[in-house]
């Protein structure tokens, strides 16, 4: 069975107009919609030792996500505050938690390396951990999100094997350039997501591109971590790319039909 452990990011996203929240970060919700699409899945991250990092580990094991190497600490577990305009969720600020405690060591690298795929993210606090991280992974993943910048992709893609990022208003042109630029660094898989524009992939022979499917939007949130989640999963399969982008948008626009990244939500006032 193919397999991903998530590594790093957690937290609980809170509609404070809803007065709801819902467990999520993106190596958290990566592993749980490969786990959905019928992958073996995992996820390694410090939570704490609070109402939200006790709901979170539970919520996992209810979705058979192994959790048995995350670390329970004396710290808050991270929390984002959200808003949604028409759907598309906006966010409101953020305190990072626990999270931002990690630090792996051997026994971890170790435990990683039995995984067909890790993943990780920008928001991980991942980046002393990345050389050896990269040297224990038979595949490493990274979202750089739409948060990265020129400086951040030079210093983290030699350690990346498959590279996903956001890039809603760069022209045609502009993104061709940068994934031929980016596949010229790691020699991977490269993927970004362009919002209403669709898709764009790069293999190294061939950009492939991919529309959004229409869909009643009811929360974006988890939408993207759901695309990479199954172009993870049907790359390992061997799914040809054209297709494994046409079932990934599939699952994006499914995600984005109810509340939170996958679900488990909770009061506010719970946590």
């Amino acid at each position: 069975m193919a397999s991903l452990i998530g590594v790093g990011d957690n937290t609980f996203d809170r509609y404070l107009d809803r007065n709801n929240m819902y467990p999520g970060g993106n190596a958290v919700n990566v592993s749980v919609f490969y786990r959905r699409h019928g992958g073996k899945a995992a996820y390694l991250g410090w939570v704490g030792n609070d109402r939200r990092g006790t709901l979170l580990l539970e919520a996992l094991r209810t979705e058979d996500i192994d959790v048995s190497r995350c670390r329970v600490v004396d710290h808050p577990t991270g929390r984002c505050d959200i808003e949604l305009r028409d759907g598309d969720r906006q966010f409101k600020g953020s305190i990072p938690g626990a999270r931002k405690l990690i630090k792996l060591e051997k026994t971890d690298y170790d435990y990683v390396s039995g995984f067909n795929i890790v993943h990780t993210s920008i928001y991980s606090f991942i980046e002393p951990y990345l050389a050896e991280l990269s040297k224990a992974s038979k595949l490493l993943s990274f979202d750089f999100s739409s948060d990265w910048t020129q400086k951040y992709l030079e210093d983290v893609l030699p350690h990346v094997d498959a590279a996903f990022l956001s890039a809603p208003n760069l022209d045609d042109v502009e993104l061709e350039k940068l994934v031929k630029w980016i596949y010229s660094v790691n020699h991977g898989l490269v993927v970004v997501t362009r919002g209403e524009l669709g898709s764009l992939a790069y293999d190294g022979d061939r950009v492939y591109s991919q529309e959004i499917v229409e869909t009643s939007v009811v929360d974006t949130l988890g939408a993207g971590d759901s695309y990479i989640a199954r172009v993870l999963y049907e790359t390992q399969r061997g799914t040809e790319l054209d297709e494994t982008m046409r079932r990934a948008s599939e699952s994006a626009a499914e995600t984005c039909g109810y509340y939170g990244a996958w679900g488990h939500g909770a009061s506010i006032e719970d946590a």
